[in-house]
């Protein structure tokens, strides 16, 4: 018996990073998936490699009548949708300090990280709705709780808002049987962060100081805290920012 058997999940972004591992993890635990990704390529080979049912769509989170089809598609092919997993997110380079980042680059990532979380939960809740409950599990990140001068402004305004957002859904949807949280990493080795850091040790350092582990997050650590969100083992759980940051939040000093 797996904690996700006879349960439906939509996971965007899952072409790489914490979205192939939830996608991989998911299926393993029974769920059947749709993989969902702006790069179809991508999604196509986290499907290759998920040892249970699962589809790929291609998918722009930004695209109100995209993001309609996805969930379209999946509760087509699978009979209903029982999880939302709204991982899909981009972090470019030109996001930088207010002073320095464009309105351009402000609103392209606003377009994925907040408008792509809103357009999920607006198409997708309806099907969780007509199962009578179910889980949106939204990522944020923990730039939503704390501040850096390491700016990344678009970004973290963007995963504020999706924390912001976690709630209100929460609390609106908490007697119609629909859970909603907000899942908040730490800093995770993923191709995003590591492409940040690039080949600059200095600015890898710069930030790793502050890290009470001394380490970046494994993708599967992430992405076991998502499974305890998409199964009944949470089922009393909702409106959570769902810390998961190696105690990040919580340090002052670290031991160097």
């Amino acid at each position: 018996m797996g904690r996700l058997d006879d349960k439906v999940a939509v996971i965007t972004g899952a072409g790489g990073g914490m979205g192939r591992e939830a996608a991989i993890l998911f299926t393993e635990e029974g769920a059947r998936v749709c993989v969902a990704d702006v790069d179809a390529e991508a999604a196509e080979e986290t499907v290759a490699l998920c040892p249970g049912e699962a589809f790929a769509v291609e998918v722009d989170v930004a695209d109100d009548m995209q993001v309609a089809s996805m969930y379209e598609q999946t509760a087509s092919r699978f009979d209903g949708v029982d999880v939302l997993y709204n991982n899909a997110g981009i972090s470019p380079a030109d996001d930088a300090s207010v002073l320095e980042t464009s309105v351009d680059a402000w609103q392209r990532v606003q377009d994925v990280n907040t408008k792509g979380v809103f357009l999920c939960c607006k198409h997708g809740i309806p099907y969780l709705l007509g199962r009578g409950g179910g889980s949106v599990i939204n990522v944020a990140s923990f730039v939503a709780i704390v501040g850096a001068a390491t700016s990344q402004i678009s970004y973290t305004a963007s995963k504020g808002a999706v924390l912001a957002m976690s709630r209100e859904l929460a609390v609106e949807f908490a007697r119609r049987g629909v859970r909603v949280n907000a899942l908040c990493p730490g800093p995770v080795e993923t191709p995003l962060l590591l492409s940040i850091f690039g080949d600059d040790p200095a600015a890898f350092e710069r930030r790793r100081v502050h890290w009470p582990t001394g380490r970046l997050a494994k993708p599967r650590e992430i992405v076991q805290a998502a499974l305890f969100l998409a199964s009944d083992d949470s089922s009393y759980v909702t409106g959570a920012t769902f810390l998961v940051d190696g105690g990040l939040t919580a340090s002052y000093v670290t031991p160097e």
